[in-house]
């Protein structure tokens, strides 16, 4: 059934300054100029490169291994009948869901004193374990609803965490919003949309705003929002909404469903866009005469949890 094993490994912020820098001794003195500490960003490469060569090794499980850096992923021929494996940190679990479609992805933590792990459930030592699992058929998943926003040309993008709808710049955002039988024109920040797997995220921190306001001004803070990964409904919340004599400020969040989709017409003549997951360079635009439909998205991702 697979064919190969993918392991989807990322630049270290090392080999960034690098990059830009031309060599390792110009990056220690821009880094130490700027009174950083270089030996920090050293560490974090030498641990991240020594533990996915062990992760590398252990996957000789009998299939060939293809080792593909994360800013090929948009472009790599995914035929389904590979076994994906991630080498973290959690945002690059996100980001390469979008495009694996429903095949087994296996997050690994491959350095636990430094990144989090929430998407990230194996550690270095336990991924040919896990991918021993997917092989014999016997692995567990969790599948996680994606969010999906689709234009009327037919382009569309996914997203694991969310979605952001808005303007390219710091301007005000400019649209028309429509979810069920409300509609309305506004003009904000823009529009978050979130996936369960992406209300921990920029989603609660919108929360801990709308909370911190809600007290500060004498009103009872409610419960924070539950929202599971495999909630099959999303949640959009307005950011800083504008009320005018144009635009209001009544329809500032609410569920997006399969029977209830949202849906945005952008009025920003050029800056508008859409992008996922943060990554900005993953975008749709978004100008003048546009509509943006968004709703859950029918593919699933498939992580493997045990």
């Amino acid at each position: 059934m697979y064919e190969k094993i993918v392991l989807v490994t990322r630049r270290t912020r090392m080999a960034g300054l690098v990059e830009r820098f031309n060599t390792k001794k110009q990056a220690k003195f821009y880094v130490e100029h700027a009174g950083q500490d270089f030996d920090e960003f050293s560490r974090e490469d030498e641990a991240y490169r020594r533990n996915v060569d062990t992760l590398r090794d252990s996957l000789s499980v009998g299939l060939p291994v293809q080792q593909v850096d994360r800013s090929l992923v948009p472009t790599f021929l995914f035929t389904g009948k590979e076994v994906v494996v991630v080498a973290g940190q959690d945002g690059l679990v996100a980001n390469v869901a979008k495009y694996v479609g429903e095949q087994p992805l296996v997050g690994v933590n491959p350095d636990p004193e430094r990144f989090d792990g929430v998407l990230l459930p194996h550690a270095v030592a336990g991924a040919r374990r896990a991918v021993r699992r997917v092989l014999d058929g016997h692995a567990v998943y969790k599948r996680v609803t994606l969010a999906e926003a689709r234009l009327e040309d037919g382009q569309r993008l996914l997203a694991f965490n969310d979605l952001f709808i808005g303007a390219r710049s710091h301007v005000s955002a400019r649209y028309r919003l429509r979810t069920g039988d409300q509609e309305e024109s506004q003009s904000s920040s823009g529009v978050v949309v979130s996936t369960g797997a992406g209300a921990t995220g920029w989603l609660s921190s919108i929360f801990n705003l709308a909370r911190g306001v809600t007290a500060r001004s004498g009103g009872v803070p409610g419960p924070a929002l539950q929202l599971g990964w495999e909630d099959p409904r999303l949640v959009f919340v307005v950011r800083e909404p504008f009320a005018s004599r144009h635009s209001g400020a009544n329809l500032v969040m609410g569920d997006v469903t399969e029977a209830c989709e949202l849906v945005l017409e952008s009025r920003m003549a050029s800056e508008g866009i859409i992008f996922s997951d943060g990554v900005e360079e993953d975008f749709l635009r978004f100008g003048a005469g546009a509509t943006a439909r968004i709703r859950p998205a029918q593919q699933r991702a498939r992580l493997v949890v045990g």
